[in-house]
C-alpha cells in the first residue's frame, strides 16, 4: 500500500508535538515552540491549564457519555450559562464548529418552515472569502472554488455577496432569502473585521424584512477578541449563532445558540446529535467559562490585544518591503503582508520556533493563548524579529 493510515488530506509539517507547557509546544525531539497559533484559535487558556484540566480529569472519572436519551443536568447548566451571558434563549450543542454551523443554517430555514412562517425563504446570503467548515453544507456556504473542487454538486441555497458590502448584499435579496449568514470578523479569510456600518446595516435588512441574522462566531468567540462574542463590539445581536474552537479550550465541541424566536422551528425530533454536548464536553465548557466570562479576564485580554497591536504596527515599521497593515481586535490579530505569507509563516515555523497561522490575502494569523503574559510577548517579538530579519522573500 501506498497510502498512510492517516488520509493524506493534510500537507502536514516536520513539527510533531508531543507535549504542551503554557505558551509552548514540545516536539517528539524535544525543539520547543512557542505557539501563537493557539491550535488556530483554540487552546485560549494554553496546553496546561489547571481549571480546564482538572475539570476534564475529574468527569472522565465519572461520567463521560451517556446519549441525549436521557436529562442532563451538565448541558443544562453550561446553556443557562450561555443563556445568561449572551443574547441567546436556547443552545443546541455540537461536536465541531462546522456542526454548529450546520445546525445553524437548519435553524435560519426552519424559521420560516414554521406555520407562521414563508415557506418560499429558503436561500441564505453568505460572504466572499468566507470559511464556515468543510461539510457539504459549510462548503456551499463558501464561494472559494478550492474547497468545492472534487465534491460538486454543491447544496443549492446560498448567495454570495462581497464581504463588507451592504449595497451589494441588498441587491441579493429576494421572495426566496432567509436571512445572512457572515463572520463578523473573518478569520480564514485574513482576520478581516466586518465595518459597523455593514454589521449594523445587516441587522437593519433583517429587522426590516423579518429575516435571520447568523453569525458565525467559530474563531472570534469566546474572549478572543476581548469580547465574550465579537458581536458586542457592533452593538447589535445576531439571532443565530455558531460557536466552537475556544468554547472547549481544546476539547471538541461546539455550540449553536438562539433566540427563543429564531428557534421556533426546532422543537422535537428536528435536529440531534449523538455525542453533541456530553458529560465530558460540558466539564470542558464550563471550566473555559469560569476562566473567561469574567469582566477582568475580558479586559485583560483587551488590554494585551492593545499592547500587542501597538507593538506589531512600531515592528512591521521596520520591514516595510514585507509588511503592509495590522488589523483585527483582541488577542485575534493579523499581519498583511506584501509578500505571499505561507512561505514566511513556513520560515518563522522552520527556522525560529514560532508558530502562527497563515490565512487569505496574504495575512498572517497572530493567534496567542489569551492567558499569554509578557514574556510570551518578548519572545514573541525576538522570534518574529529575528525571523524578518532573516526572510529573503520566496520569488
Amino acid at each position: 500500500m501506498s497510502i498512510s493510515p492517516l488520509m493524506p488530506v493534510y500537507p502536514r509539517c516536520g513539527v510533531r508535538p508531543v507535549k504542551g507547557e503554557h505558551c509552548h509546544l514540545i516536539d517528539e525531539d524535544g525543539t520547543r515552540y512557542l505557539d501563537f497559533a493557539s491550535g488556530i484559535a483554540v487552546n485560549l487558556l494554553g496546553h496546561s491549564h489547571p481549571g480546564l484540566v482538572g475539570a476534564i480529569q475529574k468527569q472522565a472519572e465519572t461520567l463521560m457519555h451517556v446519549s441525549n436519551l436521557y436529562g442532563s443536568p451538565q448541558g443544562e447548566a453550561l446553556a443557562q450559562r450561555l443563556v445568561d451571558k449572551t443574547f441567546a434563549d436556547t443552545v443546541f450543542f455540537t461536536n465541531s464548529g462546522a456542526e454548529a454551523v450546520e445546525t445553524a443554517i437548519k435553524t435560519a430555514r426552519a424559521y420560516h418552515q414554521h406555520e407562521d412562517g414563508d415557506a418560499n425563504r429558503t436561500e441564505l446570503i453568505t460572504f466572499t472569502n468566507a470559511f464556515h467548515g468543510r461539510t457539504m453544507a459549510t462548503i456551499s456556504a463558501s464561494n472559494q472554488e478550492k474547497m468545492h473542487k472534487g465534491f460538486k454538486p454543491l447544496l443549492a441555497g446560498f448567495q454570495y455577496a462581497e464581504f463588507d458590502n451592504l449595497d451589494h448584499a441588498k441587491s441579493l435579496m429576494s421572495d426566496k432569502t432567509a436571512g445572512f449568514l457572515v463572520e463578523p470578523i473573518q478569520g480564514e479569510g485574513g482576520i478581516r473585521p466586518g465595518s459597523e456600518e455593514f454589521i449594523r446595516g445587516l441587522r437593519q435588512l433583517a429587522d426590516e424584512n423579518d429575516l435571520m441574522l447568523v453569525f458565525d462566531e467559530v474563531q472570534c468567540g469566546v474572549a478572543r477578541t476581548g469580547k465574550l462574542y465579537a458581536y458586542e463590539h457592533y452593538g447589535i445581536e445576531p439571532d443565530i449563532m455558531a460557536s466552537a474552537k475556544g468554547i472547549g479550550g481544546g476539547f471538541p465541541f461546539g455550540a449553536c445558540l438562539a433566540t427563543e424566536k429564531a428557534a421556533r422551528g426546532m422543537g422535537f425530533g428536528t435536529h440531534g446529535s449523538t455525542y453533541g454536548g456530553n458529560p465530558l464536553a460540558m466539564a470542558a465548557g464550563m471550566a473555559v467559562m469560569d476562566a473567561v466570562a469574567n469582566d477582568e479576564f475580558l479586559a485583560e485580554v483587551t488590554e494585551k490585544g492593545e499592547r500587542l497591536r501597538t507593538r506589531l504596527e512600531q515592528f512591521i515599521g521596520n520591514y516595510p518591503e514585507l509588511f503592509e497593515l495590522v488589523r483585527g481586535k483582541g488577542l485575534m490579530l493579523g499581519i498583511k503582508m506584501k509578500v505571499e505569507s505561507r512561505p514566511f509563516f513556513v520560515h518563522l515555523r522552520d527556522n525560529h520556533q514560532l508558530l502562527t497561522v497563515a490565512a487569505g490575502d496574504n495575512t498572517l494569523r497572530v493567534l496567542p493563548p489569551l492567558v499569554a503574559g509578557d514574556a510570551e510577548f518578548d519572545e514573541f517579538f525576538e522570534k518574529l524579529s529575528d525571523g524578518a530579519a532573516s526572510y529573503i522573500p520566496v520569488g
